[in-house]
């Protein structure tokens, strides 16, 4: 293995940035001469917003909302508004790098061949020394439809290994997983254009008003016309604000609240029985399960008062139609995929299916969350989200691949368990691509150790971020802009990606980086595409049948129509804005499943050591690892580095006023961040967000512990002591922290 690099964070920094770009006097377009228009998406949450883009000169200079969109019809958040400033950015990766500790930088520039040529040639022998599996892929869902395509049939056939995750793995699976067990299919069950017409809204673990804005705008239009509002979270939200009811509740608790609020349902028979009879299964066991879940018992676990929990069944049990939305909030637990459950049952018990203004849906958070999540870089997933363990669904997509069932690996490691097998020894070689696992996994020393355990690494990024610093080979990839495809927003309709400009300098798309690498391990027969429509077409048909079925979607249909919902088995086919009307679902019975969920605790609460709860989240201006957002200024002036939300009555117990420096620390580590001390937080919780890296970094405290059905880390309970610190260095300059890799 290669020397460490002796350079520090802020040595990285210094030559990579993070630097800040800013808008130019002038807003939208500086008052440019524009050479072109380009209609678009915002390339941030899975909103996927319509955007134009303006170009001059092939450079992204400016950008308007999309009024003819019709689900954002104009309006955009702050990221959304931002988001044209990081394509001429400072930092953007131009010319594929080799590790040289003998360089200023760290790196040096090589040519592609070369880079190439390495990396295959590091998938090879690692191969053929430890075996297939001990090569992994790591991917993201900020990507199109066709490049997460891409990357599922590439780890298996390109690189031939069964350990293959992405990063949704770190945010909307177990709402997926919970969705395909009760529902057969995992997406959501309205169109948004339902949210309007509800008479009360459950929003539980979701700070709709930062994350989703353009969601909060459809629930006003229902609180317009009457709807009624239940918000469960252990923060008041600003959308909690406006409440009816306000369930704050200890964080890890919500499986208690909701399982009180089913129980309340079945006593006070507010229940759609002729629903429950023709379209479910499992009622019976579902309510022996809550039967001793009273809301005096739900309030012992979860601190929400009696009287909270028994006026939220009522709005829920008795208006005419609800919808239940939910987020991360109940999802980033060990017992996520129960939390979600719970949720499908208030909705299945109360019949809020398959009608207008009734459902139960998740917000996907990542770009491309639902349609990433569907085609194939799960490592438990083949495209149209079907099995990789079932023999018949292996031999369909085989078929479409031109490969032998038995070619296509099992099911492999999820993305904790790859970055767990890497720190073990067990996994020697990693290629990512739109993943930055040192900022987003738990437990980051964890993660940290385990990169510097590679015998090699390469990665496919358009800015250096915390984990490409460590890499062996980077390859320049290309933004959201620079190429075109199909992105699937969180309603489930299918839109159209435009490609505005070309990669600049060096830099190659993505999926040309991929095809190449085939080539280069003499898979390219399998990868003979001349372009993203060509991927498309394939997954049409590896989709076809399945339960995320795309067969009928064209790109024409879906820039004609301002996208497409699926499943559209065939072209004539309208499409499928709102699930299950018929009360049909997803199974081969067509009943949907009431699924048992027993209380159980989280993996670790507070004791006396470590007092409080910590929970972490996002704002309204960063998103996910904010390796692209903390490059924009404005988007980091509004929140520059993270802050130790609590209460004030917590505040005066440790002696500390807004603004003082406090030291939060968990059983895995520490970090030093200014204190905001608010009301609206409960005194034993603290909230910090996640989107920095090193010392600023909130997942240094957080827990390895994951789901054990959907494999999601446990990001929103961890324990830990908060108190004041004395005299330490402001975060904003002391950036010592080493990110190099080193020898075993």
């Amino acid at each position: 293995m290669m020397a460490k690099i002796p350079l520090t964070e802020s040595e990285l920094i210094d030559r990579f940035g993070p630097h800040l770009n800013r808008e130019p006097p002038g807003g939208w377009d500086a008052g440019l001469e524009i050479d072109r228009v380009v209609d678009t998406h915002c390339c941030f949450c899975g909103q996927q917003c319509g955007i134009k883009l303006k170009v001059r000169e092939d450079r992204v200079v400016g950008f308007e909302p999309r009024y003819d969109f019709p689900f954002n019809e104009g309006k955009l958040c702050p990221k959304g508004v931002k988001r044209y400033l990081q394509g001429s950015h400072p930092d953007r990766l131009l010319e594929p790098m080799e590790r040289d500790p003998s360089s200023e930088k760290g790196f040096r520039d090589v040519s592609w061949d070369h880079a190439l040529d390495r990396t295959t040639a590091e998938i090879r022998r690692i191969q053929e020394k430890y075996g297939p599996d001990s090569f992994a892929v790591l991917s993201g869902v900020s990507m199109t439809n066709e490049k997460c395509y891409l990357m599922g049939k590439f780890a298996r056939l390109g690189v031939g290994t069964a350990n293959l995750d992405y990063n949704g793995r770190l945010c909307m699976v177990s709402a997926g997983s919970a969705a395909k067990m009760a529902l057969g299919v995992d997406r959501a069950a309205n169109p948004w254009s339902d949210i309007p017409l509800v008479d009360v809204i459950f929003v539980a673990g979701a700070n709709i008003a930062e994350c989703a804005p353009i969601t909060t705008s459809y629930i006003w239009r229902a609180r317009d016309r009457g709807a009624k509002l239940i918000m469960m979270d252990p923060r008041v939200t600003p959308a909690a604000r406006t409440a009816d009811v306000f369930l704050g509740l200890r964080p890890g608790t919500d499986l208690a609240v909701l399982s009180a609020i089913l129980h309340i349902l079945i006593r006070e028979d507010w229940l759609d029985h002729n629903f429950i009879a023709n379209h479910t299964n499992g009622f019976e066991e579902a309510a022996a399960t809550v039967a001793e879940a009273t809301p005096q018992w739900a309030e012992e676990i979860s601190g929400v008062p009696v009287s909270r929990i028994e006026k939220a069944a009522e709005l829920w049990g008795k208006s005419g139609t609800g919808m239940l939305l939910h987020a991360r909030g109940i999802e980033h637990h060990t017992k996520g995929v129960d939390n979600v459950l719970a949720c499908i049952n208030l909705g299945l018990a109360t019949g809020r299916y398959g009608k207008p203004g009734s459902g139960v849906n998740t917000i996907t958070g990542q770009g491309n969350g639902q349609g990433g999540r569907e085609h194939g870089h799960k490592t438990e997933q083949l495209p149209g989200n079907r099995d990789i363990t079932n023999p018949e669904h292996r031999e369909y997509v085989a078929s479409v691949w031109g490969c032998d069932p038995d070619d296509i690996p099992g099911k492999g490691l999820t993305a904790q368990e790859i970055m767990n097998a890497i720190h073990a020894g067990e996994i020697k070689g990693l290629l990512s691509i739109c993943i930055n696992p040192l900022v987003s996994l738990p437990d980051a020393n964890f993660t940290r150790e385990a990169l510097g355990k590679l015998e090699h690494y390469s990665v496919i990024d358009f800015f250096l971020s915390e984990t490409a610093a460590h890499a062996d080979i980077v390859l320049p990839g290309s933004l959201h802009e620079e190429d075109e495809g199909t992105v699937t927003t969180l309603e489930g309709r299918v839109v159209k990606i435009n490609e505005a400009v070309p990669p600049p300098g060096n830099a190659r798309r993505d999926w040309e980086i991929i095809c190449d690498l085939a080539r280069r391990l003499e898979r390219g027969h399998y990868f003979d595409y001349t372009s993203t429509e060509e991927i498309f077409e394939e997954l049409r048909v590896a989709s076809k049948g399945g339960s995320a079925d795309y067969a009928g979607i064209t790109w024409d249909r879906v820039v004609r129509d301002q996208g497409v919902f699926w499943p559209c088995p065939d072209e004539e086919h309208p499409g499928t804005p709102r699930l299950f009307e018929g009360g049909r679902f997803f199974h081969e019975d067509g009943r949907a499943r009431f699924i048992p969920t027993p209380w159980r605790e989280s993996a670790e609460v507070p004791d006396e050591d470590y007092p409080l709860y910590l929970t972490t989240g996002r704002v309204i201006s960063q998103y996910l690892s904010g390796a692209q957002t903390r490059r924009i200024g404005s988007l980091v002036d509004q929140y520059p580095e993270p802050l130790c939300e609590m209460h004030p009555n917590l505040a005066a117990k440790i002696g500390v006023a807004d603004g003082d420096n406090v030291r939060v620390t968990s059983r895995r580590g520490a970090m030093v961040a200014p204190a905001k001390v608010v009301e609206t937080i409960r005194p034993d919780t603290v909230f910090i967000p996640y989107h920095w890296p090193g010392e600023k970094s909130a997942n240094l405290m957080t827990k390895r512990a994951i789901d054990p059905i959907s494999g999601i880390p446990e990001f929103k309970v961890s324990a830990v002591r908060v108190e004041k610190d004395e005299g330490h260095v402001d975060l904003k300059d002391d950036r010592d922290l080493m990110l190099h890799r080193g020898d075993d």
